[in-house]
C-alpha cells in the first residue's frame, strides 16, 4: 500500500525517476476518463457511420424512385389517313457471320430498316412501305469473333432496344448509334458465355428477354444444359434478374404436342395487357429429336396464347404451313385492341436466307399474305417506332 511518504523508483540506464503517489492517482483517474472518452467517441462515430449508411440507403431509394417509367408507345404518333392509320415501323437484321464489316478491324454491323404500316379502319387491309435508306448500326463488342447479330426490337421506357444473340449485349438504338446498355450472361447468370436472346417483351414495366426456349443440345439432339430456358428480367434502371422458365416453356410444348424428345424453338413473344395473356409464335417445332439440318424445314404456323401463370394455353394454326418459313418476331398493331398481328417470318434453307412480313388476326384470318422484304437481308426483329 502506498502512503504519502512512499516513493516509487524506476532505475534506468542513466537516471532515477521518482513518482509521488498523488500523481499516480491523478494519472489513473485521467486514464479512466480518457478511455471513457474514447468509448463515447467511438459510440458517436458508430452512430455517425450508421447515419451515413442510412443516408446512402435513402439516396439509393430516392434514386430508384427517380427512375420514372415512360409509357410512350409507339414512339411516333400515328398518322390519320383518308382510309385509316399509318404507323412507323422498324426491322433489325441478324446477318450471322456476315455481320462482320470486311474493311474494318473489330467492327460488326446490323441493318436497321424503317418504313410504314397503314391499316384501314375496317382492319381488313394493310399496306407496307419501306424507306429507301437503311441505317447501319455498328459495334466493336464481340464474343468469339462475332457480334451485332441483333434478333429483336422492343420499345421500353420510351427508348428503343435490341439484343445481340451472340454476346448477350442489349443495345439502345439512338438514331444511327447502338449504345451498349446491359450484358446478359447465359443461363442462371453464372455463365461466362453471353445469353442467346431471341425475343423481347414488356410486362409490368419490366423488359423480359428470352432465348430459344428449348434445351441446349448437340447438333444431333443430345442434352447439354437448360440455359436457353432461362429468361432475363431487366428493370428500367438496368438491374438484371434471372428467371427459370423451364416449366413455362414445357407447358407450351405440352399443349402444342411437342414434348421431349420433341422440341419447340421460340423467337417471338408478346405480353398483351388487353387480353392479360402471353402470346407466342414458335419458329420451329418437331415431335422428333433435334437435328441441325432437318431443323431448317421444321417451321410452324402456330399461335399459342397462355394465361398469366401458364396454367392454361390455347393453340391455333395460322394460314398454310411453309416448312422453311418460321416466325422470328411479331407485334400487335397499335389501336387494334391486340387483335391484329404484324409478324416477320425468316427463311434459312441450305445457305439461302430471306425475310417476309405477314399480317393476320388472332382468330387466324390472313390480312396480308407473306410479302418478301426485297433487299435480301435476314431481318429478325420488328417494332412500332
Amino acid at each position: 500500500m502506498l502512503n504519502s511518504n512512499s516513493t516509487m523508483r524506476y532505475t534506468g540506464s542513466s537516471k532515477t525517476l521518482r513518482v509521488r503517489p498523488r500523481l499516480v492517482i491523478v494519472a489513473v483517474v485521467a486514464s479512466v476518463l480518457f478511455v471513457a472518452f474514447i468509448v463515447l467517441s467511438s459510440g458517436r462515430s458508430t452512430a455517425e457511420r450508421h447515419r451515413a449508411v442510412t443516408t446512402a440507403t435513402s439516396f439509393g431509394d430516392k434514386l430508384r424512385q427517380s427512375v420514372k417509367y415512360n409509357t410512350t408507345y409507339p414512339l411516333s404518333a400515328a398518322q390519320l389517313t383518308a382510309t385509316g392509320y399509318k404507323y412507323r415501323i422498324g426491322v433489325i437484321s441478324d446477318l450471322d457471320h456476315s455481320s462482320k464489316v470486311k474493311d474494318k478491324d473489330n467492327t460488326w454491323e446490323s441493318y436497321f430498316k424503317r418504313g410504314y404500316i397503314t391499316i384501314n379502319k375496317q382492319r381488313d387491309q394493310v399496306l407496307v412501305e419501306w424507306d429507301d435508306e437503311v441505317v447501319k448500326l455498328r459495334s466493336g463488342l464481340a464474343q468469339g469473333g462475332r457480334s451485332m447479330e441483333l434478333s429483336e426490337l422492343q420499345v421500353f421506357n420510351g427508348k428503343l432496344y435490341s439484343v445481340d444473340d451472340r454476346t448477350g449485349v442489349v443495345y439502345q438504338i439512338e438514331g444511327d448509334t447502338a449504345i451498349p446498355w446491359v450484358i446478359l450472361p447465359d443461363g442462371d447468370g453464372s455463365a461466362a458465355k453471353g445469353f442467346k436472346g431471341e425475343w423481347m417483351l414488356v410486362k409490368d414495366k419490366v423488359l423480359l428477354v428470352g432465348g430459344l426456349g428449348k434445351e441446349w443440345t448437340t447438333t444431333s439432339g443430345e442434352l447439354v444444359n437448360l440455359n436457353p430456358q432461362w429468361v432475363k428480367a431487366i428493370t428500367p434502371d438496368g438491374a438484371v434478374h434471372h428467371l427459370s422458365w423451364v416449366q413455362n416453356y414445357n407447358t407450351m410444348r405440352k399443349y402444342a404436342g411437342y414434348e421431349w424428345p420433341g422440341y419447340m424453338i421460340h423467337e417471338a413473344g408478346v405480353w398483351s395487357n388487353f387480353h392479360q395473356k402471353w402470346f407466342f409464335l414458335p419458329r420451329r417445332a418437331s415431335t422428333e429429336r433435334y437435328e441441325e439440318l432437318a431443323d431448317e424445314k421444321r417451321a410452324t404456323n402456330l399461335i399459342i396464347s397462355c394465361t398469366e401463370t401458364f396454367t392454361n394455353c390455347n393453340v391455333r394454326r395460322i394460314g398454310a404451313l411453309n416448312p422453311t418459313h418460321g416466325f422470328s418476331s411479331f407485334k400487335f398493331i397499335p389501336g387494334t385492341d391486340d387483335t391484329i398481328i404484324a409478324a416477320l417470318k425468316t427463311e434459312e434453307d441450305g445457305g439461302q436466307v430471306a425475310s417476309y412480313i405477314y399480317v393476320f388476326n388472332i382468330n387466324g384470318q390472313i390480312i396480308l399474305k407473306e410479302k418478301k422484304i426485297a433487299d435480301g437481308m435476314k431481318y429478325e426483329g420488328i417494332e412500332f417506332i
